[in-house]
């Protein structure tokens, strides 16, 4: 089994910075794709980030340019820098791993976003 605790979340005024971390434990082998998918009240969850084991980035069209995903290897960490942070970044975010052919999610941390 392998354990995902997220840390990072909080407050932010528009226009500020969160760091998002997501350490993975547990019977971890090789961590193929990290995925942040975020998740507001009342949409559905949507992927907002994924980086693969070769360090190869990509992102949601509303935070291109604005979140950068990134990944310790030998932390089995994976990490999303939000800047610029706008109101409608406001979810709970969730970070998820892929090991092999099984997918395993984090417990969620919420980002709220003041005007």
């Amino acid at each position: 089994q392998v354990q995902l605790v997220e840390s990072g979340g909080g407050l932010a005024q528009a226009g500020g910075s969160l760091r998002l971390s997501c350490a993975a434990s547990g019977r971890v082998l090789s961590i193929d794709i990290w995925r942040w998918y975020r998740q507001a009240p009342g949409k559905q969850r949507e992927l907002v980030a994924a980086i693969t084991s070769g360090g190869s980035g990509n992102y949601a069209d509303s935070v291109k340019g604005r979140f950068t995903i990134s990944r310790d290897n030998a932390k089995n960490t994976v990490y999303l820098q939000m800047n610029s942070l706008k109101p409608e970044d406001t979810a709970v975010y969730y970070c998820n791993a892929r090991v092999i052919i099984t997918s395993y999610w984090g417990q969620g941390t919420q980002v709220t976003v003041s005007a």
